[in-house]
């Protein structure tokens, strides 16, 4: 488990998405499972897509993920994303997991992960990007 003692480390991008993890989401050990923790990284990086291209999007692909650290129940979960490459339909989505305890101490950065987004309209066919 890597703990962040470094205050120089800090989350990059824009918060998206911060919410507690609940405990309905548990492995066997009380640690809240890693799906969980995917599950938000794309839902924050569908927000934060969303607003950019402003419509709908669907995810298309999720990069790997590694966990530096594990989540307790409670630990108060913050998502920050941001555009790393657009196309003409499609934008890549870089997503970092930071976990904070509800006390507001030991902050550490928990995975992060790339996501890619496409624009579609609202019959579900890939649309262009405006204004990138």
């Amino acid at each position: 488990m890597i703990i962040n003692n470094d205050e120089s480390l800090q989350p990059e991008g824009e918060l998206s998405l911060q919410l507690p993890a609940a405990s309905d989401a548990t492995n066997m050990f009380g640690d809240v499972y890693g799906g969980w923790v995917s599950a938000k990284i794309v839902q924050a990086s569908e927000i934060f897509s969303a607003r950019l291209s402003k419509g709908r999007i669907s995810t298309v692909s999720i990069g790997q993920m590694a966990f530096m650290a594990p989540v307790r129940v409670g630990t108060i979960m913050s998502f920050y994303a941001q555009l790393v490459e657009t196309g003409h339909t499609s934008m890549r989505i870089k997503v970092e997991a930071w976990g904070c305890c509800p006390d507001g101490t030991e902050l550490r950065k928990v995975t992060e992960a790339e996501c890619v987004q496409v624009a579609i309209d609202g019959h579900g066919h890939i649309r262009g990007l405006d204004g990138f």
